[in-house]
């Protein structure tokens, strides 16, 4: 991963809520229980837009426009049904950059 892509995610990850929004879909099955509102789609792991943005409790643009730019640097994945909009976290992408900043900081002693 290049520098400048570890450090797109460490800023995503700065703030506060993005943080929290990965880490609350890391359990997907709870927040749809704690939110059953959306519908039950074919997306494993999939969590609705409305879901997370009744659980941060921020305008649906704040949400939309902080899921947006997490999928665009890799850490989630979404899928349209109607709509509705779901995201997911991008395991894969996310240890990989777990792997690279681990690396990077061995190989620098930080």
């Amino acid at each position: 991963m290049k520098n400048e892509e570890m450090l797109a995610v460490l800023k995503a990850l700065s703030n506060e809520t993005r943080l929290n929004i990965l880490l609350w879909l890391s359990d997907p099955d709870l927040m749809n229980k704690e939110l059953p509102n959306t519908i039950k789609v074919e997306f494993p792991g999939g969590v609705c837009v409305a879901s997370i943005q009744e659980k941060a409790g921020l305008a649906q643009s704040v949400i939309s426009t902080y899921l947006s730019s997490m999928q665009k640097i890799g850490l989630l994945e979404s899928r349209r049904y109607g709509q509705w909009t779901y995201y997911r976290r991008n395991e894969q992408a996310i240890e990989h950059f777990l792997a690279d900043f681990a690396a990077g900081m061995q190989a620098r002693k930080i």
